[in-house]
């Protein structure tokens, strides 16, 4: 049974290994130019504005968070989608539940100001 990982295995520390002998090759023959703006806070070239210790609010993670969650549960419905027709109607109520209790969810949040921006 084990011997049917074997080549998955292999790739794995074929691609392990290449990682870690092509990030010594760039640390041995890569530049090493030292400057103030290699080291600043943002190196797109615009100045930083503020700290990077200044905090975010509260809400910005709800919202990164409701969309994985939501946009996960779109993922589960696209399975369900394209065995409709064999599923039959306890498919249907199934799904039907699964979108209620997203809905309620998200009446919840909704409810508690997490999409609200002020």
């Amino acid at each position: 049974m084990l011997e049917n990982y074997t080549p998955i295995f292999l790739m794995i520390g074929v691609a392990m290994a290449f990682g870690i002998v092509m990030s010594k090759v760039n640390e041995i023959l890569g530049p090493k130019r030292r400057n103030s703006d290699k080291y600043s806070t943002y190196e797109s070239g615009m100045e930083p504005l503020r700290s990077t210790r200044e905090r975010f609010s509260i809400k910005y993670y709800m919202v990164a968070m409701l969309f994985i969650v939501f946009d996960i549960e779109i993922v589960f419905m696209y399975p369900w989608a394209v065995t409709y027709k064999h599923l039959g109607f306890s498919g249907f109520i199934v799904m039907a539940s699964f979108i209620f209790v997203l809905l309620l969810g998200y009446y919840f949040v909704w409810k508690k100001g997490a999409l609200e921006w002020d």
